[in-house]
């Protein structure tokens, strides 16, 4: 039997911006990534900053913040983490936030849900630890990854406008590329695949 897949383009994206200060890098990328989205992608925001610090107590009865959480990853065909790093780890926002969507235990969001992971740094590949860390925390949550290419985004001031435009001709084309391989990742793993 084929595994039926009830979507077609245009995606709808939900991105998640691991860092919570108004200001943040990670943020300003989000937007330029949606500035150079192929078109067959829809975006929407899946906020994090108002969940309490996740415990197995809630798992009987689940908080409204938290549904409408585990609700809005269920309304989108597919995931896009744009975080900091901080401390060699993803931002402890972010992994409670993961943490509320993968329970309570056999009601995990991210099973089967395709996902990518990019992160924004002033160095040269600041993000690099904290992708590896939240790339093994999906692979638990059995969420297909684009693993390839790997996106290290080193911003510099005036490297992204007020509008999400992209400065660097360089940049602007890796990002674009980038999002298009994404559509791609998306698509396949969306697909109709024959089951053995």
């Amino acid at each position: 039997m084929p595994t039926i897949h009830e979507h077609e383009p245009p995606y709808s994206v939900g991105y998640f911006v691991g860092s919570l200060a108004s200001a943040s890098i990670n943020r300003q990328l989000a937007g330029a990534l949606i500035k150079v989205a192929p078109e067959d992608f829809t975006f929407t925001e899946i906020p994090i900053r108002d969940l309490p610090l996740y415990s197995y107590d809630y798992d009987a009865d689940y908080p409204p913040v938290a549904r409408s959480f585990k609700q809005a990853i269920a309304d989108v065909d597919a995931v896009l983490f744009v975080t900091p790093e901080y401390n060699r780890s993803m931002p402890g926002a972010l992994k409670n936030a993961i943490d509320w969507g993968s329970r309570p235990w056999g009601e995990n969001s991210f099973t089967a849900k395709p996902s990518a992971v990019i992160g924004a740094s002033p160095g040269a590949i600041g993000t690099a630890v904290a992708q590896q860390n939240l790339r093994s925390v999906l692979s638990f949550c059995n969420s297909p990854q684009m693993n390839a290419p790997e996106a290290y985004i080193q911003v510099t001031p005036g490297l992204i406008a007020e509008d999400g435009s992209i400065t660097n001709e360089g940049t602007e084309a890796f990002l674009r590329d980038w999002m298009a391989d994404f559509l791609t990742f998306v698509t396949r793993v969306l697909t109709v695949v024959p089951q053995r």
